[in-house]
Formats: structure tokens, C-alpha cells, sequence
């Protein structure tokens, strides 16, 4: 046992597949990132980072076990994340139509300029408002302490950390990787439509997914 945590290579092996999961935050991070650049990515990646160590907090505290007993709450929670996810993914659809459309380079700019105001703000959201991220955190991330360790906060910072660093990577490596796609097609005006299409597709599935989740 270390520092309290019971398996330790399990956890870190769980945590890496989990994170290698492909969901609305990295498909998030890295679109931003293609279309936006590196530093509106990273500032997408903070989002996303602030909340999982909100949720975090929520499930050391209990706080999230609320959703496990109260299903009007996590009804509430799922119906607004599957809203939001799919309002995101209408705008990136029209989005590309326009792309298809229209013919001028500074309304096209002007556009971009519009969708990278928050992407802070939006990476939280989408973090926030998926209920099924919290249920994780319930059912995996605090099961690897032992329950008669007598400094469990140090346990959970521990595990806490491991989580933030796989996830950090894994988004840096999004976001570069969406940067790279970009500069490649960036010239290619229907190659632009395209991929803003199929994120677009990619956020209203998710959110059809997120409306048909369930406690279980």
C-alpha cells in the first residue's frame, strides 16, 4: 500500500485507458486548438483541468453522491449537458456551412475571432455538465483508498494528481496534434467545412448518448 492507496499500478492503468477515452473534452481541446491555435487550446485545457479537480473535490467530499440518490438532480444535470453538448455541436455545423458559403476571408476571421472569446469558460461547462464524469469519479477514482488510512486527503492528492498529469499530456498532445492538422488544411476551405461538420456531428452525438445515460 502507498500513502494510503491500495493499488496503485491498477489505478494509474485505469486512469491512462479512461483518459485515452474519446468524449466531448478532448474532442473540445482539440478542435479548438485546430482552428484557434495552441494558446486557445491550452486556455481550453485549464477548463477542462479546473473541472475534474472540482469533481474531484465533489466525490472526496461526498457531495456527488447526491447524484446517485436524488435522480431528479442528475436528470436535471444529464438533460442540461445533453442540451449543451448539442447546442455546441449545431453551432460548428453552421459554422461549416458558412465556411461552405461564404467566399470572404474577413468575415471568416471575424467568425473565428468570435468562437475563441471563451473557450475557458465553455471547457468547463462541458466538464461540468456531464454527470456521467461524476459517476466516475464516484465509482472509481475513490476506491483506491483504504478506508482506515488515517491521512486519506494526502491519498486523494496523490490520485488526484496522477489524474491531472495523464490527462494533461494526453490533451497537449491533442493540442498540438490539432495545431499540425490545421496548418496542413487550413488553405483548403472545404477541408475547414468538413472537419468543423464532423465535430460539430461528433458533440451532437454526444449529447444523444448523454440524454439516454442512466445511474446504473
Amino acid at each position: 500500500m502507498f500513502y494510503g492507496i491500495t493499488d496503485l499500478s491498477t489505478f494509474i492503468l485505469g486512469t491512462i485507458f479512461i483518459v485515452l477515452l474519446p468524449g466531448p473534452n478532448s474532442v473540445y481541446v482539440m478542435a479548438v486548438a485546430s482552428r484557434h491555435g495552441v494558446g486557445t487550446g491550452f486556455r481550453a485545457a485549464a477548463g477542462i483541468l479546473l473541472g475534474d479537480t472540482i469533481l474531484m473535490i465533489l466525490s472526496v467530499t461526498g457531495l456527488a453522491s447526491l447524484l446517485k440518490t436524488s435522480p431528479l438532480l442528475f436528470m436535471g444535470l444529464k438533460y442540461a449537458g445533453a442540451a449543451y453538448l448539442s447546442w455546441l455541436g449545431l453551432s460548428l455545423l453552421r459554422a461549416a456551412w458558412k465556411t461552405w458559403r461564404d467566399q470572404s476571408p474577413a468575415s471568416g476571421e471575424e467568425n473565428a475571432r468570435l468562437d475563441a472569446s471563451r473557450p475557458f469558460r465553455t471547457a468547463l461547462l462541458i466538464d461540468l455538465t456531464n454527470p456521467k464524469a461524476i459517476l466516475f469519479f464516484i465509482s472509481f477514482f475513490i476506491q483506491f483508498v483504504a478506508p482506515d488510512y488515517p491521512h486519506p486527503a494526502l491519498s486523494f492528492l496523490i490520485l488526484g494528481v496522477i489524474v491531472q498529469v495523464c490527462s494533461g499530456l494526453y490533451l497537449t498532445a491533442l493540442i498540438f496534434g490539432g495545431a499540425l492538422l490545421a496548418r496542413r488544411v487550413r488553405k483548403a476551405r472545404w477541408l475547414a467545412a468538413s472537419a468543423n461538420g464532423a465535430v460539430g456531428s461528433l458533440f451532437i452525438g454526444f449529447g444523444v448518448k448523454l440524454a439516454g445515460a442512466s445511474l446504473g
